[in-house]
């Protein structure tokens, strides 16, 4: 009988305790994609609705922050479905956090923000919204001309380019081709690397000839006929005036 009081003791307070747990939950989302919304504004990625997308922000995040999409869906997945074996399930749980990491120390670093931040993840349950929270309302603007990434000739580099979503150096230098590419305001592109001397320009092209004159062939047929002379004007046909009469003395 004790024991049965004691369960009906732990479902009612778990019956208490899962919709605020819920509710937490919810909020925190929402926080947390209001956030991604304005990293990714000043990242310059078109469409605010992409922040919202659950697992496709982590793919965009990715993606910003040097690192294959693939890779951290893979590890999200790999999180997912092996963090339920039992004992060791609580290793495969980290590769997906240890994807966040990476890509989450490189979009700090475009914004001012270098791999101490990333220690604010310790706190339970906020450390990430405040971390997203300092990046999103940082006066800081996108600066995506930093070192390039440990990983950027490995299979961790992000070579895919996805419309709506800025290429960044990084992945251009690992081969990613960046067509109709605008960088966000406020960014500065990458310096070139030591020693590179850019090509010399092209040899203007020679002036064009100039046209020679069009002559106009001469009608086709037969000469024009000359006109005819003018008719003569007929004599007039006025009788003579009648001589004056003599005058008398």
């Amino acid at each position: 009988m004790e024991y049965y009081d004691g369960y009906g003791a732990w479902l009612a307070i778990w019956l208490v305790l899962l919709p605020i747990l819920f509710i937490l939950a919810i909020a925190g989302y929402v926080i947390g994609a209001w956030f991604l919304m304005k990293v990714f504004d000043k990242a310059g990625v078109q469409g605010k609705w992409r922040a919202w997308v659950p697992v496709y922000n982590s793919l965009i995040a990715a993606k910003l922050g040097d690192l294959s999409p693939w890779v951290m869906l893979g590890a999200i997945v790999a999180a997912a479905l092996l963090g339920q074996i039992p004992i060791i399930g609580w290793l495969f749980s980290l590769v997906g956090l240890a994807a966040w990491v990476l890509a989450g120390w490189r979009i700090g670093l475009k914004l001012g923000k270098d791999w101490p931040w990333l220690l604010l993840w310790l706190i339970p349950g906020v450390g990430t919204l405040i971390w997203l929270g300092i990046l999103a309302f940082g006066k800081e603007s996108w600066n995506a001309a930093v070192k390039p990434s440990p990983w950027r000739n490995s299979f961790l580099k992000d070579t895919t380019v996805w419309q709506g979503i800025p290429v960044q150096p990084d992945a251009a230098a690992a081969g990613a081709p960046a067509p109709g590419y605008q960088p966000p305001a406020g960014q500065t592109p990458p310096p070139p690397p030591a020693g590179y001397t850019p090509p010399p320009a092209p040899p203007a092209a020679p002036a064009a000839a100039p046209e020679p004159p069009v002559t106009q062939p001469p009608a086709a047929g037969w000469p024009a006929a000359p006109e005819p002379p003018a008719a003569p004007e007929p004599p007039s046909t006025e009788p003579p005036s009648a001589p004056e009469p003599p005058k008398q003395p």
